[in-house]
């Protein structure tokens, strides 16, 4: 019965945890964020892709379990875009957000920053969750390059405006106690990027909330576009807080383009 709980009958573009609990949504951002996808050989990225056609057209061989199948799923979504079917390069994946941005996240947290390195930390930040954004972007309708260049300056100018704009006034701020200057500086880093990240977001994938997204059914075929679903593609650690209170069926929690599956509802505001 644990057994049985713990890896679920497997459904093909489903997700293997719970999604309406906080901790199976919890879970599945864990699976997605996983670095050991990372390692995932070349050979075993073609056996993973194999093994899920081979179920969609019902040619799955005897003896795989439902465990191989969520595996192989997890491999699959965690390398290759859904829309174009390219691999996405490693340092833009989710999986390689936490490996590949922890060591931009301590350079914005060194002390004693000058004007200069707090610009340049800051343009890397912005310009690593700029490539991953556009990697993990929905492409099922074309977006002008310009777009995803008006988002990476508008991130970038209001990430280094915001940092730089509080570390002037700290130090001009004759007031405060060096131990207390110094655990400011510290917290500098926090607003300036929670603010550019937000507009990163919004307007690199303005056309995604704009428009909506494609919104597919069980077989695959498009069945219309929706807003809701492409909210919830861009904003999705927005959501979390929310979601975990207020679950919304219809709208998956993955961090890719979503799409409603025949075992879910569909977004109330697909169209035609």
């Amino acid at each position: 019965m644990a057994e049985a709980e713990a890896c679920p009958a497997f459904r093909l573009g489903g997700s293997r945890y719970d999604q309406g609990s906080f901790l199976g949504r919890l879970r599945h951002f864990v699976d997605i964020i996983d670095p050991s996808t990372l390692l995932v050989s070349e050979t075993r990225l073609k056996e993973s892709i194999k093994l899920l056609d081979d179920f969609k057209h019902g040619r799955l061989p005897t003896g795989v379990s439902d465990l191989q199948l969520w595996e192989a799923q997890k491999v699959k979504q965690a390398i290759i875009h859904p829309d174009t079917g390219d691999k996405i390069f490693m340092p833009f994946r989710m999986s390689g957000y936490v490996p590949f941005g922890t060591p931009i996240v301590i350079g914005l947290l060194l002390p004693n920053q000058t004007v200069v390195s707090t610009i340049i930390w800051q343009w890397l930040n912005q310009s690593h969750n700029a490539c991953v954004n556009y990697a993990n972007r929905n492409a099922t309708k074309p977006t002008p390059t310009s777009r995803f260049l008006q988002g990476y300056l508008g991130a970038v100018t209001s990430a280094v405006s915001i940092a730089v704009g509080l570390k002037v006034l700290i130090d001009k701020a004759n007031k405060l106690s060096p131990a207390t200057r110094m655990i400011i500086q510290r917290l500098v880093p926090f607003p300036a990027v929670a603010s550019a990240n937000i507009c990163n977001v919004a307007l690199m994938r303005h056309n995604e909330l704009s428009e909506g997204i494609d919104v597919l059914d069980a077989d695959g075929k498009v069945v219309g576009s929706s807003k809701i679903a492409a909210r919830h593609a861009a904003f999705p650690a927005d959501q979390t807080a929310t979601d975990a209170a207020h679950p919304q069926p219809g709208v998956s929690a993955d961090v890719r383009p979503v799409a409603a599956r025949g075992h879910q509802p569909l977004p109330t505001d697909v169209t035609d």
